[in-house]
């Protein structure tokens, strides 16, 4: 016997729902028994499904979340000028985009929609910086790494919730 889909396989196998002849190359393991790839409708999940007008509707909410969160975290770092208060904020603000986000695309999760939340809080990090009710930045090792553990922490928040 002969696989359908390649001719110069031979094999014993055939799917348990159509009963076409099947290679170890074509057959998917299903919880019912083996089946051809057309009988077992493989499909994404309609999580991971986004369609371009959900990442539109991404980018936008990222970018405006971006904007109100670089105040916000600029505005507390200037008041309260702790180094280590940055890495509490960066978590709160990473939390906070990712899930703003992820409720403006209707709970869709995916690697695109995931680089969008990173990037957000990359924008809020260095509006922060650089408006000026912002904090002064000004270069020195213990601050310019609590300031990259913090971003980093933020980012992976914010990945983590939209991937």
């Amino acid at each position: 016997m002969r696989c359908a889909a390649h001719p110069d396989v031979e094999t014993n196998l055939r799917c348990n729902k159509c009963g076409e002849s099947i290679c170890s190359k074509c057959m998917v393991h299903t919880p019912i028994g083996t089946r051809c790839e057309s009988c077992a409708r493989l499909h994404k999940l309609p999580t991971y499904s986004v369609p371009l007008r959900y990442y539109l509707k991404a980018v936008g909410t990222g970018l405006g979340i971006a904007v109100v969160c670089g105040v916000i975290w600029g505005v507390v770092i200037n008041w309260l000028p702790f180094y280590y208060l940055n890495l509490l904020v960066a978590l709160v603000l990473g939390y906070s985009i990712g899930e703003i986000m992820s409720l403006s695309v209707n709970r869709k999760r995916g690697i695109g929609l995931a680089i969008i939340a990173g990037v957000a809080i990359t924008i809020s990090y260095l509006l922060s910086i650089f408006l000026p009710w912002g904090r002064d930045f000004v270069f020195s090792l213990l601050p310019a790494l609590v300031d990259l553990l913090a971003l980093a922490s933020g980012v992976f928040v914010a990945v983590k919730r939209l991937w």
